[in-house]
């Protein structure tokens, strides 16, 4: 059985970490629904930036918008939507299975907006009305601001995939945002079934410290980042806390293992993704590491929520000099910066394509 197959079996979800117009118009999308069990996609700046900058695809939604006067950020939600409604669409099947569990697609708010709670509250609300879908996530960054964005988004009901996560204690307090979240909608006699990940990055962690650990522990952080997080995720939605919204129909938050592709090219390029492989949990991955996944991954072991072995690797890595938590709030600044970066240049491609085709009229 494709190993993709296998991975389904074990209770993990995968998920596309990509999305253009092209896999959506040449059936590519449709062709690993249902041959590689791919259940949801995620996209984010640095997807579409290069999404738009190496297509034509989008080159009528950008030209039709000039013609409108619409400013460069609204042309990019309108074209992302109409991807990702179809996207939706396409996993529509996996979503009513599930009864809401799986078969979701992600769009970010701006990231622009990562330490504005109101104001990414406002736009997530916003974005998620103008996408018409139910398993439309919107995603919210993990920074300290945009807590209070994720605890007021799930109180108004809109599914949310909590995004730049990298500490222990950055994905504590997003379980808590969302924990908060779900009990003002029980108090008020909501509905407490709101879709939310939490997508916690692993793959940055090695990189970020290989120059500082002896050989042994090289390409091991990210994966202990992951098993970790996992225990955590077990030990936190297993408490008489939420055993009592579940009696009110609660869902527990599903972690969600992101960043899978391997940066180091002497290490497995399924190196994520065979690591980190547990029940109700998501993996999303790029498509080259879903294509090595499919051709030679391997599912054999499966995570503990005994956090033992995870804390013996952090500790190994404290003994080397690595400040773990410092590690991973550096990496949600510098990931946060990322995105600024490449919302930037996707606005600044937009209005580009935008000149030109006004020129040219």
């Amino acid at each position: 059985m494709n190993p993709t197959r296998l991975l389904a079996r074990t209770g993990q979800s995968l998920w596309l970490d990509n999305i253009t117009r092209g896999i959506l118009d040449d059936g590519t999308l449709a062709r690993y629904i249902a041959e590689l069990a791919v259940t949801g996609l995620t996209s984010n700046p640095t997807i579409y930036d290069k999404a738009i900058g190496g297509s034509d695809a989008y080159d009528a939604d950008i030209r039709a918008g000039v013609e409108h006067g619409t400013p460069p950020e609204e042309v990019f939600f309108s074209l992302a939507l109409d991807d990702l409604r179809r996207a939706a669409d396409l996993f529509a099947p996996v979503h009513e299975r599930t009864d809401g569990v799986d078969g979701f697609v992600s769009l970010e708010v701006s990231p622009l907006l990562a330490y504005d709670a109101a104001k990414t509250h406002a736009e997530a609300v916003r974005l998620h009305g103008l996408g018409g879908r139910p398993n439309l996530f919107i995603k919210i960054p993990g920074t300290p601001e945009g807590l209070g964005a994720i605890e007021d988004t799930i109180t108004a009901g809109v599914p949310v995939n909590v995004t730049l996560l990298f500490s222990t204690s950055q994905y504590r307090a997003c379980m808590e945002a969302y924990t908060r979240g779900i009990e003002r909608r029980v108090e008020a006699g909501l509905s407490p079934a709101v879709g939310s990940v939490a997508s916690v990055f692993v793959s940055r962690f090695d990189p970020a410290v290989a120059d500082r650990v002896p050989a042994e522990l090289k390409n091991h952080l990210g994966v202990a980042i992951g098993r970790k997080a996992y225990a955590e995720y077990r030990a936190f939605f297993s408490s008489d806390r939420w055993l009592r919204l579940m009696n009110e129909g609660a869902r527990p938050q599903r972690l969600l293992f992101a960043s899978t592709g391997t940066k180091d090219p002497a290490a497995s390029d399924t190196l994520y993704v065979s690591g980190l492989i547990a029940p109700y949990t998501v993996d999303t991955a790029p498509e080259p590491t879903l294509h090595a996944f499919a051709d030679h991954g391997v599912v054999e072991r499966v995570l503990s929520p005994d956090p033992a072995e995870a804390d013996a690797m952090l500790a190994r890595f404290e003994a080397a000099g690595v400040d773990v938590e410092a590690v991973g709030a550096e990496l949600q600044v510098k990931g946060a910066e990322s995105f600024v970066g490449s919302w930037k240049s996707l606005l600044a491609r937009i209005e580009e394509k935008a000149s030109k085709m006004a020129a040219a009229r």
